[in-house]
């Protein structure tokens, strides 16, 4: 009895399994490593960068992003030869031939945007070349970079495509799940946040969410589709960027009618279903990247985003609007501006957490430089070197009690911050101004 061509279909169809892959995680930073860890701990994983430096620190049970911890990290690691015997485990290295076994790639490198705020896909282009060298028949991509919908099948696709010499959906697949990474936050950790997943077909869809589920304890939702789930993780943040700005304009109405924001914020939380959001700094790879990814697409099929783009432009001043309220208070205790001592307390993106990348500090910063003041930046987290190499700005990770400041400008709020006796840093007449709300009230002359 011969099978219909319906049948003969279902069983041509490529149906992989999760049982016995062998992953590559292509970019070992924020996203990546945490990422690499939590895979090793159930199958072979090769960790794959192009920073040597970077690779050296993480073989050698260090990450200096600090999101995994030395013991966490040293009881995944694998050696050279351990990787030949295909245990499970965690390899990090700076050589592509490692990629040649490889069946499952994630690429988890950064999306940044140029000084034009426009999209920059080449960390990307050059992650997808780099799999493409590596790519053999039946091998899946996933990507979790954050990207605006059609990334993945329209520009990164191709590149795979050409490099291989393979065909899409025919020789190799795709998938996309957007990463979930909090910088800083050790209680909402990658296997603890819900995972969205997608597959450029049925089949590749349940590998992608099987795969993910097999590490991911809060599960996982399958989207219908690998532009859903780009625009999943794109509107996310967008989302939060908005409404963050809609909080950072309310301080400054509040501001002029003489009413705390706070004070307004806790009082409007009474309500049930109030979005509770405070005011302040909206840097980072994240909040103050992806909505113009967003833009860009909208703007490419025809459409001008006005609240996102509106958001942006509100938020991306916020750090020229504190410096100026930090000179208007100073003008008024009559402190010249002119060569005052001024220190900041905080240079990264947030909290308790040593990443610095497009943090809006530096906008702070810069406009005080402009009056010609002497800046003190004092930060326990940040590196001082990665300070200087991207900014060009001194930082140092500890500063003694010394009376001679004019202002201080609280503008990150680490938990080493909390308790700091700001009276010891300070002239008798001087000015605090407090970014997060972090001190007690009355303590500082004005807050967001």
């Amino acid at each position: 009895m011969s099978l219909t061509d319906l049948e003969q279909t279902k069983i041509s169809v490529y149906s992989p399994s999760v049982n016995g892959s062998k992953i590559a995680i292509i970019g070992l930073g924020y996203v990546g490593l945490p990422l690499a860890v939590e895979f090793g701990k159930k199958y072979q994983v090769i960790g794959f960068d192009i920073n040597a430096a970077r690779i050296k620190e993480l073989n050698a049970g260090q990450d200096q992003t600090l999101e995994i911890d030395s013991a966490k990290l040293a009881s995944v690691l694998i050696t050279s030869d351990q990787v030949k015997q295909d245990i499970s485990g965690l390899y990090c290295t700076n050589e592509n031939h490692y990629l040649k076994d490889v069946n499952v790639f994630i690429i988890t490198v950064p999306t940044p945007i140029d000084r034009h705020n426009r999209p920059d896909l080449t960390p990307l282009r050059k992650a997808s070349t780099v799999v493409g060298e590596a790519l053999k028949k039946n091998d899946i991509v996933i990507y979790e970079s954050t990207v605006y919908p059609g990334v993945t099948e329209d520009e990164c696709v191709p590149i795979l495509e050409k490099v291989s010499g393979l065909i899409f959906n025919k020789d190799f697949f795709a998938g996309y799940s957007p990463e979930r990474i909090n910088p800083g936050d050790k209680e909402h950790t990658v296997t603890k946040i819900l995972k969205v997943t997608s597959g450029s077909t049925p089949e590749t869809a349940e590998f992608v969410d099987d795969l993910y589920r097999s590490i991911i304890v809060a599960g996982t939702y399958k989207a219908p589709s690998i532009k859903v789930a780009e625009a999943s993780k794109i509107i996310e943040n967008s989302q939060r960027d908005i409404n963050i700005a809609f909080v950072n304009e309310l301080s400054k109405i509040f501001k002029r009618l003489d009413i705390d924001t706070n004070d307004v914020l806790k009082a409007a939380a009474t309500k049930w279903n109030f979005l509770h959001f405070t005011p302040g700094l909206v840097g980072g790879h994240c909040i103050g990247v992806d909505p113009y990814y967003l833009a860009q697409k909208a703007l490419e099929v025809g459409y001008h985003p006005e609240i996102i783009l509106a958001g942006r432009r509100l938020n991306d001043g916020m750090g020229e609007y504190i410096a100026h309220e930090v000179v208007k208070l100073m003008v008024k205790k009559d402190i010249p501006v002119k060569n005052s001592n001024i220190l900041v307390l905080g240079i990264t993106f947030k909290e308790n957490c040593p990443d610095i990348r497009n943090t809006k500090v530096v906008d702070i910063l810069n406009i005080l430089k402009d009056y010609q003041a002497n800046i003190t930046i004092y930060d326990p987290w940040a590196k001082p070197e990665e300070v200087m190499h991207e900014y060009g700005w001194n930082c140092t990770n500890e500063i003694k009690g010394i009376k001679n400041f004019d202002a201080i400008i609280l503008a990150v709020a680490h938990n080493e911050f909390k308790n700091l006796d700001l009276d010891g840093f300070c002239k008798t007449n001087r000015v605090i101004y407090d970014v997060k709300g972090t001190l007690p009230k009355g303590v500082a002359d004005a807050r967001l």
